[in-house]
């Protein structure tokens, strides 16, 4: 059997699935509960000075729910912990010592000020905790008095604090990156110049996430009124994706240990991160939305599928994707495909049809020997996917390569075998010569 153990930054874990700082890490009963269902780990929901900070007491909460009422995006406008810094750390100490074997990392907040975090580090390392996550990301709330993202979006300001934690504690450091920025790598190289030992990312997008139109007040609201918040879930994923792999091919971060966040719902979303670099994965939305039972499914289906790869470890797939994630330019323009409609599961709904007629390149016929009948076009098809992508039944639209050599039937001309890109393209004015 495979062996989903981790071991991030020295840190040890029996899986990688570690819940995010959020409310299902709030308080000793919280994390005991996901302790004894089975997670590796816990980030505690960000801790910061006393007086601690005040939250709405109504609705914190929103949701984006697919046709079928699935969740598929979270909005909360919750800030830090609103209890007493002492509370949350004699309960920190108590579950570290109750659950050893366990990964217990700390969220922090504090002013920008190397004072306030010189004072509450010591505190932190002496909770017996295994490490500790400066939160540069929360997008509401605290970003209005000079922390979370207001200190994630500067990477100066990154790199002087991490600095500050790494001379101060003992304890690895995770740097949380705010996704509310334009460029990714440049808070992440500063992490990296600070001393960070890894980064985790990404924390919640900036939302507004929708309008009452019977009240005209957008939601989630307190006493009419609306504000901004951080939106999560399965919506997110793709965004934090990209940011992860960014990370991780970049050579001034390539090899900075990386905990993923974002969307992660089952043991596949875990398994696409870990292939994109990550030592580890931080779940929050969809404990939110199913209990956290649901690590079980999440540890059995990574355990199964390392088995049926050959896996026999997570450092056996780490990364194995990035080397695949490559800029537009690099991309081969000399590699053809075209769609492929597998008439014996087609079952003639004309979706393909309407999208491929109405908004890409008419390139599906709807009749044949005057039946209704799809079949690919190939003299139009560009290979755009979008067939394939929106057919309800899978595997009936699927793509096939056009081989060297072969005709391709839109240009006339045959396929090369030579790799091409922009860089060297005829097209391309600026185009390195030969």
């Amino acid at each position: 059997m495979a062996d989903i153990s981790s071991n991030f930054l020295g840190i040890k874990s029996p899986n990688p699935f570690w819940l995010a700082s959020a409310p299902p890490t709030d308080k000793e009963i919280n994390v005991t509960r996901a302790f004894e269902a089975g997670w590796g780990g816990v980030v505690w929901k960000t801790l910061g000075e006393d007086p601690p900070v005040v939250n709405v007491s109504g609705p914190r909460y929103s949701t984006l729910m697919s046709q079928d009422r699935r969740v598929i995006g979270l909005n909360n406008i919750e800030l830090i912990t609103d209890r007493p810094l002492r509370t949350n750390l004699e309960e920190i100490r108590r579950v570290k010592r109750a659950w050893p074997d366990r990964a217990m990392i700390v969220s922090l907040m504090v002013p920008c000020t190397e004072e306030s975090w010189k004072a509450i580090l010591p505190m932190v390392e002496d909770t017996g905790a295994d490490g500790i996550e400066l939160n540069f990301g929360c997008p509401h709330g605290m970003s209005e008095r000079g922390m979370g993202s207001a200190v994630g979006q500067v990477p100066e300001y990154i790199q002087m604090v991490t600095a500050w934690c790494k001379q101060y504690s003992k304890l690895p450091v995770i740097v949380k990156l705010t996704p509310n920025i334009t460029d990714v790598r440049q808070p992440a190289r500063a992490a990296k110049a600070g001393g960070a030992d890894a980064v985790s990312l990404i924390n919640t997008i900036n939302s507004v996430m929708g309008v009452d139109l019977d009240r005209m007040v957008m939601h989630p609201s307190t006493d009419g009124w609306g504000s901004h918040g951080g939106y999560c879930g399965p919506a997110v994923k793709p965004i934090a994706q990209n940011m992860v792999a960014e990370i991780a091919r970049d050579p001034l971060t390539a090899g900075l240990p990386i905990s993923g966040i974002g969307g992660i719902t089952t043991w596949r979303d875990a398994a696409e991160y870990i292939a994109l670099g990550c030592g580890t994965v931080q779940v929050c939305t969809a404990a939110m939305v199913y209990g956290f039972k649901i690590v079980q499914e999440m540890c059995s289906g990574l355990s199964n599928y390392m088995d049926e790869k050959g896996y026999a470890n997570l450092d056996a797939m780490m990364g194995l994707a990035v080397p695949t994630v490559k800029n537009w330019n690099q991309l081969n323009l000399n590699y053809v495909e075209k769609a492929v409609i597998h008439q014996d599961s087609c079952i003639q709904c004309g979706r393909c049809h309407v999208v491929c007629e109405d908004t890409s390149h008419q390139a599906i016929f709807a009749s044949k020997d005057g039946k209704r009948h799809f079949e690919i076009n190939e003299a139009e098809c560009v290979g755009c996917n979008l067939c394939v992508s929106i057919c309800p039944v899978p595997d009936t639209i699927t793509m096939r390569r056009v081989m060297p050599g072969e005709i391709d039937l839109r240009t006339g001309q045959p396929v090369s075998g030579e790799y091409a890109n922009w860089t060297t393209h005829a097209n391309n004015p600026m185009r390195v010569n030969g």
